[in-house]
């Protein structure tokens, strides 16, 4: 990546921690700026660092008032963590991990559990449906999915083998039907907004790619996108 490029992702993520520390200066400068000039480098786009960044103003703010603002040192681990999410939601974690950039969290961490995935997922889908701008017919849509899941998270902790197997098989049908329906409620002009988005968030991996993986990598960028704008869980057990 060009040096004024990651200078200026350097300045943007600057700004960005200003405001999240209420308007308190901290400079980005020395070991910082060589921190978040590798996750230029690394092409962590910047939305992701900045979800990242809210992550852990997020936990800070639940222990209680502030004391002091925060540095960008100490959102590190959350970044990364988002940036491995990301990675495997667009489908470019293959080669990121082959680089070593695995974040804290990916690192010899075990999946969630079956249940505790349905749980997380029931709750996150009752959000959705309670905001109410989704419209009937998604609404509708939601509340089925919400059905079938409430019936398996009954029996999930106790499926093995083959039942376990069709069980994900069939949270993958549902996760499609969902973002099938996500993308019907859109106007085209929105949906082409966001295919314009998911681009940019992959501008820096765009000649690591073979056309094909770049096109692939761009629908799952797409996808997550529509799941951002709605609210949506995913279903599918990643």
């Amino acid at each position: 990546m060009a040096e004024f490029q990651i200078a200026e992702f350097c300045r943007q993520i600057e700004t960005y921690l200003c405001r999240k520390n209420d308007g308190h200066l901290i400079r980005v400068h020395g070991p910082s700026f060589e921190l978040v000039s590798r996750w230029a480098a690394q092409g962590i786009p910047l939305k992701v660092a900045c979800e990242g960044i809210d992550r852990y103003f997020e936990r800070y703010y639940r222990k209680g008032p502030r004391r002091r603002p925060v540095r960008i040192d100490f959102c590190e681990a959350d970044v990364l963590d988002v940036y491995d999410e990301w990675r495997r939601a667009v489908g470019v974690a293959g080669e990121a991990a082959q680089a070593g950039e695995a974040g804290p969290a990916a690192r010899g961490k075990r999946g969630a559990s079956l249940p505790a995935h349905l749980e997380r997922v029931i709750l996150k889908l009752t959000a959705a449906r309670a905001n109410g701008t989704l419209g009937d017919e998604f609404d509708a849509l939601i509340d089925r999915v919400n059905a079938e899941l409430e019936i398996a998270r009954a029996s999930a902790g106790g499926v093995r083998g083959d039942a376990r197997q069709a069980l994900i098989e069939r949270l993958n049908a549902l996760d499609e039907d969902l973002l099938d329906g996500a993308r019907a409620a859109l106007r085209e002009s929105d949906l082409a907004a966001l295919r314009r988005e998911a681009e940019d968030e992959l501008g820096t991996f765009r000649d690591r790619m073979a056309p094909d993986v770049f096109a692939r990598a761009r629908e799952g960028a797409l996808s997550r996108l529509i799941r951002e704008r709605f609210g949506l869980p995913t279903v599918s057990m990643m």
